[in-house]
């Protein structure tokens, strides 16, 4: 079977105030054209389908679009909610939807009801199984409490075979019942082809400033070895392409870049062939949409200039400026040359101070408030003041000492 792994699209999220929307519909659009060339069998999109949970409905026509001319491709569909769906709301006609061969799951308490899809060069089916994001203090003792209903003779709250319960559950803890649900589904249905399809944060992999925490002190991380079993694991919510149990294990990473931390990102997607024995074979394609994202740094002078720069003009430019003193109408004077400048940051040159002995001499030995005010400004700058900016100190200070008259 050969499936295209996708993930945290985001749809309705801007940069810097500015929408993406048309970009994110390019991008959808070459992830059907590469679907629809590469005769893939299925596409799986691991979670964040929406950036926030009530979406905009330009955000959700587009979605919806998308998913029709998949299908209208023959190509099956399973998505699942990631940390920024509601979902409730992404999933409501997910009973529906799955007879049509598109599944949209929100619900842990379905996790275990895989989506079997027929490959189209023949062969057994796949089962594939979607598991949404999982909230720990809600889902865990959720499914704590159905696996030991399951177990003969065990009463809810009791041991059983699945060992004391945990005091607080984890990322990890919540993660192995739900797949603990999944594996005794899968067990009765032996040599069956096994898909997971997940959105959380393995332990190991690459985060950026773009993702939103799940936790504090890392306490949401996941092991690899939770995954252990299943042939692929498609992941969502890291928005870097990696792979971490090698071609096993992945994130497909984000379509387009969301923050300047991504800067460096190949935005892709992972096209996924699995063998008669469940092995898979990855190929990673770029996207090659949307506009890219520059960090430049230097002088105003030397960015609005320099032929160097020429290549971010049509660039998202982050712009760290190593003037002195930062220019007037900084961001203006960007935007003439890069029109696309959004952030815009100041580190002049580092200023090399006098240690504390050194400085309270000088202070010692200053004969006048001029000359105090002068040890001030070498301080905070690294050289001593001008000519001009010495009778500008001296014109203030003899304002202040007529009470601030003028």
């Amino acid at each position: 079977m050969r499936l295209l792994h996708t993930s945290d699209w985001h749809l309705g999220r801007s940069f810097h105030g500015a929408s993406l929307l048309e970009e994110q519909a390019e991008a959808l659009d070459r992830i059907v054209e590469l679907a629809r060339e590469g005769a893939v069998d299925l596409v799986v999109i691991a979670g964040d389908l929406y950036d926030r949970a009530i979406p905009p409905a330009e955000a959700v026509s587009l979605f919806t679009h998308t998913l029709a001319r998949l299908r209208s491709a023959g190509i099956a569909v399973v998505a699942i909610a990631g940390n920024h769906d509601s979902h409730v709301r992404v999933s409501v006609y997910d009973q529906l939807l799955t007879d049509l061969g598109v599944t949209i799951r929100g619900a842990v308490t379905r996790a275990a009801e895989p989506v079997l899809v027929q490959p189209g060069g023949g062969g057994a089916p796949v089962a594939v199984y979607p598991l949404p994001y999982l909230e720990p203090m809600v889902d865990g003792p959720r499914l704590l409490t159905r696996l030991e209903a399951e177990q003969e003779g065990a009463e809810p709250g009791s041991a059983g075979a699945l060992g004391p319960p945990p005091s607080r559950f984890s990322h990890e803890a919540t993660t192995r019942l739900a797949l603990e649900h999944i594996r005794r589904d899968l067990a009765r249905r032996p040599s069956t082809r096994s898909v997971l399809v997940a959105h959380t944060f393995v332990a190991g992999g690459l985060g950026s400033d773009s993702e939103r925490e799940l936790s504090v002190g890392q306490v949401d991380r996941v092991s690899v070895e939770t995954f252990a079993g299943f042939d692929y694991v498609a992941l969502g919510h890291l928005h870097g392409s990696q792979q971490l149990d090698g071609p096993r294990l992945a994130y497909s990473g984000t379509p387009l870049p969301y923050s300047f931390s991504e800067e460096r990102h190949r935005k892709s997607v992972r096209i996924v062939d699995l063998a008669d024995d469940g092995t898979p074979s990855v190929e990673v394609v770029p996207l090659g949409v949307g506009r890219t994202l520059k960090t430049l740094e230097g002088t105003l002078a030397s960015l609005c200039s320099d032929p160097a720069f020429e290549a971010a003009r049509q660039a998202r430019v982050r712009a760290i400026l190593t003037d002195e003193a930062l220019p007037l109408q900084a961001m203006a004077r960007l935007r003439e040359r890069f029109p696309h400048a959004v952030e815009l940051r100041h580190q002049p040159p580092a200023v090399e101070r006098s240690s504390g002995d050194e400085r309270s001499r000088r202070i010692r030995e200053a004969r006048s408030p001029l000359d105090l005010a002068g040890l001030f400004l070498v301080d905070q700058q690294g050289r001593p003041a001008t000519a001009d900016e010495m009778d500008l100190l001296r014109q203030a200070l003899d304002v202040a000492g007529r009470g601030g008259e003028r």
